[in-house]
């Protein structure tokens, strides 16, 4: 059974925490033409969505965002599927442009690795970022993300719960237990 065992963050903490990164993509991304923002299914698209209103709020520019389902890239696939058909599914050119993969937690790094490789398929791009809301530590893969909402280490028997009011009709941070 899992169980909650600490809230890390209510809404208004969440919506600071979103507001910081969109300033942080800003400050390293002088031509904000030249991005686009990529959520990871499923709560990576909301917090994309979300980066992309603030930017556009404080910049006066519409950074498009894409969506992105990995299944297909999972390095795990073919335990299931001894040869998947992979399809990117991105309906905008990544050609040239500096895609900032957006997710709510890092964990192993393999979605991240799942995301670049997915991006690579669609085109080369000038540049791919990282953007969590959370990284729980644990990493399997040299993957670190440019864009940190909350560090908070865990413990394997733990989990970090990422809500959104889009998908979950609520906006927290919570870590769940075993």
């Amino acid at each position: 059974m899992i169980k909650e065992k600490a809230k890390l963050c209510d809404e208004e903490k969440l919506k600071r925490t979103i507001k910081r990164l969109a300033h942080e993509i800003i400050e390293r991304n002088p031509d904000l033409s030249d991005i686009v923002l990529i959520g990871i299914k499923t709560r990576g698209i909301p917090f994309a969505r979300r980066l992309s209103e603030i930017i556009e709020s404080v910049e006066g520019v519409k950074v498009p965002v894409e969506e992105l389902d990995i299944s297909l890239y999972r390095d795990d696939l073919t335990e299931i599927f001894p040869d998947p058909k992979l399809v990117h599914g991105l309906k905008n050119s990544v050609v040239g442009k500096i895609v900032v993969l957006c997710d709510d937690v890092i964990f192993t790094g393999r979605t991240a690795r799942a995301a670049i490789d997915a991006v690579i398929d669609a085109g080369r791009p000038k540049g791919v970022q990282l953007a969590v809301v959370v990284d729980r530590g644990h990493r399997e893969l040299p993957i670190k993300p440019d864009y940190v909402g909350k560090n908070v280490p865990t413990a394997m028997s733990e989990f970090i719960s990422v809500k959104f009011t889009e998908v979950d009709g609520v906006d927290e941070i919570s870590i769940l237990e075993k």
